[in-house]
């Protein structure tokens, strides 16, 4: 099963998706982390984050870049977290992608869907605000909305998280 949530920061998409990990019951579980741990906000939600996965059974593991070429030894759960991190990651770090981003991506998903039963992918809704943006602001939310549509055209099911509360858009094999 690939599953897709998605939300605005501080929705409850992580915690959400955590448990819904946990609901499969299917062992091993792994955590991929994304975000750097660049200055003391990184910090203190990496810190949030590993505190609020504590004693749930997962082996995390900090990937920043480069998904495509990760190996795990029989997961049978894969939790990613967070889509948002991994393109910022891609497309800004020195150790990234840069051009060959987009494909890079979902050439690194489609890796981990094929090895495990069930992937989780966390991703951001960072399109609301209404702001306006300089041009590589632009092409980041350009290619992570290009990256959401795939894998909500892929994904078995496609779940958006509000205030801790699940809005299913799509559920089993359904057509969007």
């Amino acid at each position: 099963m690939f599953v897709l949530v998605s939300g605005g920061s501080g929705s409850g998409k992580s915690e959400f998706a955590e448990n819904m990990c946990i609901s499969f019951k299917s062992y091993p579980m792994y955590y991929i982390a994304t975000m750097q741990p660049f200055g003391s906000e990184a910090l203190r939600r990496i810190k949030k984050h590993q505190k609020a996965r504590n004693g749930k059974c997962f082996t995390t593991i900090e990937k920043y870049t480069d998904l495509k070429n990760i190996s795990i030894k029989n997961p049978k759960t894969i939790l990613l977290e967070c889509m948002s991190n991994l393109l910022a990651n891609e497309m800004f770090d020195n150790k990234g992608a840069r051009e060959n981003v987009y494909c890079d991506i979902m050439e690194g998903i489609e890796n981990i869907i094929k090895i495990s039963e069930n992937t989780v992918v966390v991703t951001n809704d960072v399109f609301l605000d209404g702001i306006n943006y300089g041009a590589d602001t632009l092409k980041y939310m350009k290619l992570l909305g290009n990256i959401n549509y795939n894998l909500a055209k892929i994904a078995d099911e496609v779940i958006y998280i509000t205030h801790s509360c699940a809005t299913y858009y799509k559920k089993g094999k359904e057509n969007c």
